[in-house]
């Protein structure tokens, strides 16, 4: 691998590709003011993680199968999600255990693959754009970037160093929204009431803007915030690390 210019592949993920390219766009930002060439490989699709929840094996491996072809080449997989993030480096080598072949280069995509803010802020010690931001902030600690890649302290860190943002944490920051891909479809009425525990917290820091690095969490929160009248915006940390809000609209609000 190239350490000083190294070659990294954009997994830009379906919800950002379809709902909110301006986080892929940022995330490409950061990468190369970080020293990174980027590129985003086009035989990219879904990870294969709705099928995999879901219990279907069959398709989740077919899906893993492709993004092992299209990323492996690279130096490393970086992803604005750590939901996506974790898919790829925990559960791709257990899709091919009747795959040796397959199942040494999903082992070999894993150990190269990261959530955005941790691969700049642990990988390549990124120091932050010089941008503003002004306002109160609050964090949402997303379930798999938490629990699975050990994503906490990180996007914090950037933060801090963020000129004009004031970081307001909430009384239970890493507590799940409900949203929980699948989850939220299979147990509406569970859902509902994870989002709107979590967002009566967001309300109690009495921050201006919620962030968190995966859009999955933030669509659903930003959701329920519009239908309880919130005035609290909605963003993904990325946007705001790079600087890239400016007229752009929060999530949830219309362009």
């Amino acid at each position: 691998m190239s350490q000083l210019q190294p070659r990294v592949a954009l997994f830009v993920t379906c919800l950002v590709d379809l709902y909110r390219p301006t986080v892929g766009f940022a995330a490409i930002r950061l990468l190369e003011a970080a020293g990174c060439t980027v590129e985003v490989p086009e035989a990219q699709t879904c990870c294969g993680q709705p099928a995999y929840n879901s219990g279907d094996r069959v398709t989740a491996k077919e899906v893993a199968r492709g993004v092992v072809d299209a990323f492996l080449p690279y130096d490393y997989v970086v992803v604005p999600s750590g939901s996506c993030g974790g898919m790829i480096s925990h559960h791709y080598a257990n899709l091919f255990e009747d795959d040796p072949e397959y199942r040494g280069k999903a082992e070999a995509l894993g150990a190269r693959t990261f959530e955005l803010v941790a691969f700049l802020s642990d990988v390549r010690g990124a120091a932050a754009l010089p941008v503003e931001y002004q306002g109160s902030v609050t964090y949402h600690d997303s379930c798999s970037g938490l629990r699975e890649l050990g994503v906490k302290a990180q996007p914090r860190a950037m933060l801090a160093r963020i000129k004009g943002v004031e970081l307001r944490e909430m009384a239970e920051p890493e507590t799940c929204c409900g949203f929980g891909g699948t989850f939220c479809v299979k147990y509406p009425e569970i859902s509902t009431r994870m989002v709107s525990d979590k967002t009566r917290d967001i309300a109690a820091t009495g921050a201006g803007t919620l962030l968190a690095g995966d859009l999955g969490c933030l669509l659903n929160m930003a959701g329920r915030l519009k239908r309880e009248n919130s005035p609290v915006q909605v963003r993904h940390v990325a946007e705001v690390l790079a600087g890239m809000t400016g007229d752009l609209p929060a999530i949830g609000e219309a362009k």
